[in-house]
């Protein structure tokens, strides 16, 4: 149990925003203005006129303008380019791979870099262009901003190292083993800070207690997927109105309004449960959103894998080696899990008192999600058979805990009745036998190779 507490409304924005395309082109627009307004007004202060420094622009209003208005026309032109190449990435994404891997092609910092720079160019340009005037237009002497058209043609050559990088760029993103280790490199840090969070605040590594037969359903008023909880407000609600909740639901899981999302109970047994007041709070504190974040979801990153794996099995695209690599990425995130039976919190207030239960993944739902689709849809295939096998055997290798271990062998007796039964085309029952020999062998401290015999 702990008194500290997780979770804010600041996370769930910060989440929102790092996912999205916008932020850092729409800051290079706005650096891009600045700059164009700020180096006009010091081409103006210092006034070289007709005698420049060597280093700047040398040119009159004819060429200035020429210039400007080269690199503002070209830009715009490559910067829909660009827009078009990523809008068809993430098509190829969505329907080869997963609907899911798009927020990790919006989260690229490459490509939003990119963007950047070839939109604050454009900007720049126009920005300076307004303020170049010739003799007769200025009823006077005229003008050329020469350091800012100075900058701009180094932006200019800047646009084109953006564009070499972005082509490259997405040429390697493009690759599903490129898109499996993006999904691989955001999962296990987020497995990795839950896991550090709950030892820092000294969480048990066990279930949470079943609710008391006084309990009430709280019930949501919003629906979408469950990102996060804000834990210090809603614990002080709870805390002013003598009440406890266990939340019934984990983080991605769906929450539909009207329908219970947790259990509350008073401390003085036949005292009423202020229902209404603790399903208002629950709706200000609990984030909803209508797509899954990994802020608190240990199960995201396994979703997106299995769903590479699962599109990869299907008759339409057929690549069952997709599925073997995917397999593999899985096995590490599931190795990686190991490390707790159960991601549940516990949260008390100031008297030490347990108001707040909140409820996450266990080790075996995280096996059933990596396991059961693979198993359905490439049990017919023997090497994406012996590979779910091999993974079993890997984790099983990794495996601390009673339960864990529980959790494999049910893995494993699933998907041996399965083949059992009917085994995958060119092996028999034999092979099936020995390849769950092998998960059994590595259960008891014993590594026998199993991929490639």
């Amino acid at each position: 149990m702990t008194r500290r507490t997780r979770g804010s409304r600041w996370q769930a924005v910060r989440a929102t925003v790092t996912g999205s395309l916008w932020p850092i082109p729409t800051m290079a627009v706005t650096a891009a203005v600045g700059l164009g307004i700020g180096l006009t007004e010091l081409d103006q202060a210092l006034a070289f006129g007709d005698n420049p420094a060597q280093f700047v622009f040398t040119g009159g209003p004819s060429a200035a303008r020429t210039v400007l208005s080269a690199i503002a026309s070209s830009l715009i032109s490559v910067t829909t380019l660009l827009f078009s190449l990523t809008i068809v990435t993430l098509q190829l994404a969505s329907s080869q791979y997963s609907p899911r891997l798009l927020q990790t092609f919006v989260r690229d910092r490459v490509v939003q870099i990119c963007l950047g720079v070839l939109l604050g160019t454009f900007v720049y340009a126009l920005a300076v262009l307004r303020t170049v005037r010739s003799a007769d237009e200025a009823q006077g002497s005229s003008f050329v901003p020469r350091i800012s058209v100075t900058v701009a043609f180094v932006l200019a050559l800047a646009s084109v190292a953006a564009l070499v990088t972005f082509l490259s760029h997405q040429t390697r993103q493009l690759r599903v083993e490129t898109m499996m280790r993006d999904v691989h490199a955001e999962a296990s840090p987020t497995v990795r800070r839950i896991d550090r969070e709950l030892d820092e605040d000294d969480q048990p590594d066990e279930d949470l207690p079943p609710v008391p037969e006084r309990a009430r359903p709280v019930c949501a008023r919003h629906s979408g997927f469950y990102v996060q909880l804000a834990e210090a407000p809603l614990l002080e609600a709870l805390a002013g109105s003598g009440a406890s909740l266990q939340l019934a639901v984990r983080p991605g899981d769906p929450v539909i309004e009207g329908t219970p999302v947790g259990w509350a109970w008073t401390d003085a047994p036949g005292t009423e449960v202020p229902v209404e007041d603790l399903e208002a709070a629950l709706g200000r504190h609990l984030t909803l959103a209508y797509e899954r974040y990994d802020l608190g979801d240990p199960s995201y990153g396994l979703r997106k894998l299995v769903d590479i794996a699962a599109r990869a099995l299907s008759p339409g695209i057929n690549d069952p080696t997709t599925a073997v690599h995917a397999l593999s990425h899985v096995s590490a995130l599931l190795g990686q899990a190991t490390a707790r039976d159960t991601r549940h919190r516990r949260v008390s207030d100031e008297t030490g008192r347990e108001r707040l239960q909140i409820a996450s993944w266990d080790f075996p739902a995280l096996m059933d999600l990596a396991l059961t689709q693979p198993r359905l849809y490439g049990s017919e295939d023997p090497t994406v058979v012996a590979r779910l096998f091999a993974l079993l055997a890997e984790v099983a290798w990794r495996a601390r805990t009673p339960r864990q271990r529980a959790a494999v062998l049910t893995q494993r007796d699933a998907l041996a009745g399965q083949c059992a039964a009917d085994p995958p085309t060119g092996r028999t029952a034999a092979d099936v036998r020995r390849w769950a020999g092998a998960v059994d062998a590595a259960l008891a401290g014993r590594w026998e190779p199993l991929l490639g015999r």
